[in-house]
């Protein structure tokens, strides 16, 4: 027992329990020189205070005591030195996790730093990017306006080079005929010259025979004359019929001549149309005989709304009623009737709308096609003039309608067209130059801005058909849905059937597809609706069969689209026309 109280007594040597934190911290102390004697000298003075020490403990009546107490305070001290241990690691760990939340604050940092990097990195390539797109348009612009340019040089030389050809060739053939005429009139000279002597007794001959048979024919009507006159002299009543007789014989002549010229053109006026006219509702005896059933159909129709199934924008349609209206009155009342431009793109109803009015106004109508007038040539002025002093002979009065009116009435001061068609134009502008209460004209075009500016100056309205909008394209669908497809479905000699789906809500949805077709294709479509019924094996038209038939006119007209080049989409106005919609 005396090294456990050795341990805990107050020996020097003792280390101490509460400098244990400590001891890692000091450094070895170096071992004793060997050279040094007092290094192993042994100082025994402790051994002995300790053995005293002992022995009196020993002898003491505390000494179990003392011994727990000693025991209980090194356990005390060896948890103490455990907890310091483990405090010490917790410090450790603490640090350790320190660390770890400033290493990753730095990461985040820097992992900031470097995304922003990134992004300035990204906006400056994207800059780099636009600046060089932009360059490259500008330069495209540029290669583009050159190419341009050389291309209308080249076009300009090519004219120039083309009309210098035309001009030379034609001074080449002037010069050429000139010198055949020459030569031909040398050769000639020369041949009569060497046929002057045969020629002059030939001639000679031919005059005495000549002068033989005129002293015969004079002897011979002298004798028949001198008896006829002696006859005539002697006998007045011969004389006065005679002379009667040749009067009547030359008025019969000549009035039969004029009578044939009026009745000729009475019957081209009357009886029959001008060619140039390609369909009229003016009652016609020729085409009664040739077409008995169409004209008995049109005699029965009855006079009905200038607006009936044709669907416009409500604007539109209030301004063609007031239109509608004026032309009544003015048929009813023989004034002077208007003259009107009706312009758009194609299949917007103007051709309809034309006809609508003339059968609301009680008037005949009839449709002249512009692009029939340029093959007709020089017959294009007369033709012209049949086509008015036909108009003037209406009883009725008739409204002229002239579909694609820009082919023949382009400008003369910028347009290239032939000296026949613009004889035709004048001819035209002449018999359009006053008012008529004979007839109303009525022009309708795609391309207005190419009329001649005489042509404008005898317009008294226009009136801009555009395409059709949702509510008009969903009236237009209800319409022909129900023409082609509901009405023949309910006839019982037609082989068509219709599933059952809410029609309002597909023609709707329809309404929302079509934009910007216009109501002549939503007219093909109702017929494409139809024939995909009659196509199908039990005559039955599907809600997905209608949805196809849509879809295929839709791409069909956006391929139309796209066919179409810069120019004609501009003249069209197809642009500004599709971007209300």
């Amino acid at each position: 027992m005396s090294w456990l109280f050795g341990m805990g007594g107050n020996n020097p040597e003792t280390p101490n329990l509460e400098n244990i934190d400590n001891v890692s911290d000091k450094k070895p102390s170096p071992p004793p020189s060997s050279s040094s004697g007092e290094a192993y000298k042994f100082d025994s003075s402790a051994l002995e205070r300790a053995a005293k020490a002992a022995k009196e403990l020993e002898k003491s009546k505390h000494a179990k005591e003392a011994l727990d107490l000693a025991k209980l305070q090194e356990t005390t001290k060896q948890i103490e030195y455990q907890s310091k241990i483990k405090e010490y690691e917790i410090h450790l760990e603490q640090v350790r996790i320190e660390q770890k939340r400033v290493d990753a604050e730095e990461r985040k940092k820097l992992l900031a730093e470097e995304t922003k990097q990134h992004q300035l990195r990204s906006q400056y390539q994207d800059q780099l990017a636009r600046k060089r797109y932009e360059d490259q348009l500008q330069q495209q612009r540029a290669s583009n306006e050159e190419n341009l340019k050389r291309q209308e040089e080249s076009v300009a030389k090519q004219e120039a080079m083309k009309k210098a050809t035309i001009e030379h060739e034609i001074e080449m053939k002037s010069k050429l005929d000139a010198k055949k005429s020459e030569a031909k009139a040398l050769a000639r000279a020369k041949a009569e010259r060497e046929n002057h002597d045969l020629t002059m007794e030939q001639l000679k001959l031919k005059a005495s025979e000549h002068r033989q048979t005129v002293l015969e024919s004079i002897k011979t009507a002298g004798s028949i004359f001198g008896s006829g006159a002696n006859a005539l002299l002697s006998d007045w009543d011969k004389t006065l019929m005679a002379a009667g007789g040749l009067s009547l014989l030359a008025l019969g002549i000549y009035s039969a001549k004029g009578f044939t010229g009026v009745t000729a053109k009475y019957v081209e006026s009357r009886l029959g149309k001008p060619s140039l006219v390609r369909e009229t509702s003016r009652f016609s005896l020729l085409e009664s005989v040739r077409h008995p059933i169409l004209t008995f159909k049109e005699l029965r129709t009855k006079k009905s709304s200038a607006l009936k199934d044709v669907i416009l924008p409500p604007k539109l349609e209030s301004r063609l009623g007031d239109v509608a209206i004026a032309t009544l009155n003015t048929k009813k009342n023989r004034g002077m009737y208007r003259n009107i431009l009706m312009y758009g793109p194609p299949g917007t109803g103007k051709t309809l709308f034309a006809k609508k009015l003339a059968m609301h106004s009680g008037m005949d109508y009839a449709i002249l096609t512009g692009g029939d007038v340029a093959p007709l040539g020089k017959d294009g002025v007369t033709e012209m003039h049949k086509v008015f002093d036909w108009a003037n002979n209406s009883r009725k009065g008739l409204l002229l309608f002239v579909d694609e009116a820009d082919a023949f009435l382009r400008k003369r001061s910028s347009e290239l067209i032939s000296e026949n068609l613009r004889a035709t134009l004048n001819a035209f502008l002449y018999r359009t130059g006053d008012q008529s209460n004979k007839f109303m004209l009525v022009l309708a075009s795609n391309t207005p801005e190419q009329f001649d500016w005489a042509v404008n100056d005898r317009l008294d309205e226009m009136v801009e058909f555009g395409l059709p909008g949702k509510e008009e394209r969903e009236r237009l669908i209800m319409l022909y849905f129900d023409k082609y497809v509901l009405t023949p479905a309910l006839q019982s000699k037609v082989k068509l059937n219709i599933e059952k789906f809410d029609y309002s809500a597909l023609c709707k949805q329809m309404a929302e597809m079509t934009a910007g077709m216009s109501g002549r294709e939503i007219a093909k479509l109702g017929v494409a609706w139809q024939a995909a019924g009659y196509t199908s094996e039990d005559g039955l038209l599907t809600k997905a069969m209608v949805i196809s038939r849509c879809e295929d006119a839709i791409k069909q007209h956006k391929q139309k689209m796209e066919w179409m080049s810069e120019k004609e989409k501009n003249d069209s106005r197809y642009t500004r026309l599709n971007s209300i919609h």
